[in-house]
């Protein structure tokens, strides 16, 4: 009798989703096949929604363009930006799992310095299943890694660390510079491989990437708002910035962790930075108001949920960076209708599986 092969169930298959923002067709995805195929995607088109994506054989997926945005959310739709990766937030929220990876459509598969291809996803999902350290640094790096451990002089009482909301892997390649550095440096690529993956300490933000990152939706999930950005916007390529600085805010108010470090995928393409300079030149300026922003910014005891952190930290958007530009009144107005839409969206989605559960135990 011939024997059958099965491929092993990777982590978390039924528990994570991959999202995907894009304007063409998704053949990189045959490089990732052997990581991603078990999993389910959720693609979220921008630019013309007449647009056919074509995505390759065997995956399995759902696809959202702008006219199923403008179906689903309504007038909430305008919190959604257009014509800008920034789009890929509508999958976060859409999604009825615990665990969100995303990646861009120039992103491929990675080696390691012995030449085997890095499973970035699996890398991730790690980094998420172990506590982060945010409290008190560990020189030895991440001491919940095979191999390393706390070191000589680490509080014994915070070796138990705290839940991991984020992770967020690096790149090799083309790195995520902004459009000056892009300019004086066109030509310089990455080629370090740093086996590393350090837990961000409480009360420093970092610059978040959004094309190599994954995060735990039901910990931090209604944070990860994109911003306002792209088409009818005056700015652009600060969306997962924005979400980066409100997410490390929020981390360190709920003792949640953010780790940065491990998975590298290889980045393929460089953007153009005359068009990036464009998008970026006033936030080139704003962030040096942004950012002492989110340094300075507290929330209160009462902020006990995401939820909750997020609108105080959008009236105080409204409030303190509004006089930047109008443009941040604007912005805070869209955080609060995120808010408002993932909970519609959530709180309909559980009422759903609740009547489900009810009729099948009705069943019985």
């Amino acid at each position: 009798m011939a024997a059958t092969s099965s491929k092993p169930v990777p982590l978390l298959k039924d528990e994570l989703d991959i999202v995907i923002p894009t304007i063409r067709n998704l053949d990189f995805l045959e490089m990732w096949r052997p990581f991603f195929e078990q999993y389910h995607l959720i693609i979220v088109q921008d630019g013309d929604p007449t647009k056919v994506i074509k995505v390759p054989e065997g995956f399995d997926y759902e696809l959202y363009n702008r006219n199923d945005i403008n179906r689903i959310l309504g007038p909430k739709a305008s919190c959604i930006s257009f014509k800008d990766s920034a789009c890929r937030c509508f999958g976060y929220m859409v999604s009825k799992k615990k665990y969100i990876y995303t990646i861009d459509d120039d992103c491929f598969v990675a080696k390691d310095p012995t030449g085997h291809d890095i499973n970035a996803l699996e890398q991730h999902i790690k980094n998420l299943l172990s506590p982060s350290t945010p409290f008190f640094f560990n020189t030895l790096y991440d001491p919940y890694r095979d191999g390393a451990d706390f070191v000589r002089g680490y509080p014994f009482s915070l070796r138990e660390g705290v839940p991991t909301a984020v992770s967020h892997g690096l790149w090799l390649n083309i790195p995520d510079y902004d459009a000056p550095t892009q300019l004086v440096k066109p030509h310089e690529r990455n080629t370090r491989f740093v086996d590393a993956v350090l837990t961000i300490p409480k009360g420093s933000l970092f610059p978040m990437c959004g094309m190599n990152l994954a995060f735990n939706r039901e910990l931090i999930g209604p944070a990860m708002y994109f911003g306002l950005m792209g088409d009818g916007q005056p700015i652009g390529r600060y969306d997962d910035m924005w979400a980066g600085w409100c997410i490390k805010v929020i981390c360190d108010h709920l003792g949640l962790g953010v780790k940065t470090g491990l998975p590298y995928i290889w980045h393929s393409k460089a953007s153009n930075p005359f068009v990036n300079l464009k998008k970026e030149y006033k936030g080139i300026f704003w962030q040096e108001e942004i950012i002492p922003f989110f340094q300075a910014a507290t929330l209160s005891k009462d902020a006990t949920s995401v939820q909750k952190c997020y609108i105080e930290l959008s009236k105080q958007v409204k409030e303190k960076l509004g006089v930047v530009d109008p443009y941040f009144v604007k912005l805070a107005d869209a955080m609060v209708t995120w808010i408002e839409a993932w909970d519609e969206i959530n709180n309909s989605a559980e009422e759903k599986t609740t009547e489900n559960k009810t009729a099948v135990a009705a069943a019985k």
